[in-house]
């Protein structure tokens, strides 16, 4: 494990080896406050799209569950019949020109990984552009008429209309402490701001605010050279597999095998993992398991009995109806303002 994994992992225990650091933790506390009232106050600059603007994002550092929410967001609104885009910052990739308008075959290393994987789910339009603003310029160029941000709650240059946090619910707020001293990327008093508090799996840390409840269902087993779709089950391939994933936390989806009825060797790697060859070596026979965020590394690399577990988003009934209720009106408004 490496230094950061450990500190993380402390931070969410509540180890009281990170005390001394929370006097930084107060002082980055204070930092994070000022840039925030700067933005409001119209000291700094910000953006405001003609059309709505969806921030999902989080607090914490860590996986939370942030993309497939994103996906089931889009999904969503084109069911209802509006055009989407996805905007979000690239991490892990590096084009020559921004903003980078990311199709089902552009290059990894130009994308990153999620944009790549949001791009192939959902078939809906993507920018990567490390300035969100500029990115939800792109999409509204391009004729979308509703914006979804991901990764997008500390990005405040693009105001937003509505406000969606995801909090995983095994590991809650950790201690509560502001980084360095804690994992938060601002103070637990910002989760009362937001429009909704969604919580991924079952809640075992008790939260100060209403939440709504939120759940990654697996979906199928999709074989990653072929592209071709399986039912879980029975299961396509021959036990005991290597399971290896490189998210925020690799934890989740070994548990979500092991539910599953896979057995095997797990590995996990630090998020948005760069890939080689040998990251992905098994045994003569043995089958390599993936998430669908590895899988757009990997497919080139990956030995040819590879499989990917395909994962939704699945969220109450009361949840869908308050959002296409807020988007309504939100678009009621601007259209009256236009």
């Amino acid at each position: 494990m490496s230094l950061a994994e450990r500190w993380l992992s402390a931070a969410y225990q509540g180890s009281v080896w990170l005390y001394p650091l929370r006097p930084l933790a107060a002082l980055y506390r204070r930092v994070m406050d000022h840039r925030r009232r700067a933005y409001l106050s119209g000291k700094k600059a910000s953006w405001r799209a003609p059309v709505p603007v969806v921030v999902v994002g989080n607090i914490t550092l860590g996986g939370t569950g942030k993309s497939p929410l994103v996906a089931w967001l889009v999904r969503r609104l084109g069911e209802q019949g509006y055009t989407p885009g996805i905007v979000t910052r690239g991490y892990g990739g590096s084009a020559d020109d921004y903003p980078l308008r990311v199709g089902p075959d552009t290059p990894v290393e130009q994308s990153g990984d999620e944009p790549l994987m949001l791009a192939q789910q959902t078939g809906v339009a993507v920018v990567a552009d490390p300035r969100r603003a500029r990115g939800a310029r792109a999409l509204v160029a391009d004729g979308c008429d509703v914006i979804v941000s991901d990764d997008g709650l500390q990005h405040l240059a693009l105001e937003r209309d509505i406000e969606l946090a995801v909090v995983d619910g095994e590991r809650g707020l950790g201690n509560g402490q502001c980084l360095p001293a804690g994992p938060l990327r601002e103070p637990p008093e910002r989760l009362e701001s937001v429009d909704a508090v969604l919580v991924n799996g079952q809640c075992r840390r008790a939260m100060n605010v209403t939440t709504q409840p939120m759940q990654l269902v697996p979906r199928g087993w999709r074989q990653l050279a072929s592209g071709r779709s399986h039912a879980l089950r029975p299961l396509p391939f021959a036990l005991p597999v290597r399971g290896i994933a490189g998210i925020g936390r690799p934890a989740r989806f070994f548990t979500t095998l092991e539910g599953l009825g896979v057995e095997g060797c797990w590995q996990g790697y630090s998020d948005h993992h760069a890939f080689t060859a040998d990251d992905l070596a098994v045994n003569p026979g043995q089958a390599l398991v993936m998430t669908a965020k590895d899988a757009v590394k990997c497919r080139s690399l990956a030995p040819p009995d590879s499989w990917v577990l395909d994962v939704e988003a699945a969220l109450p009934p009361d949840f869908e109806r308050w959002l296409a209720a807020r988007l309504a009106a939100l678009s009621c408004r601007r259209h009256a303002h236009g």
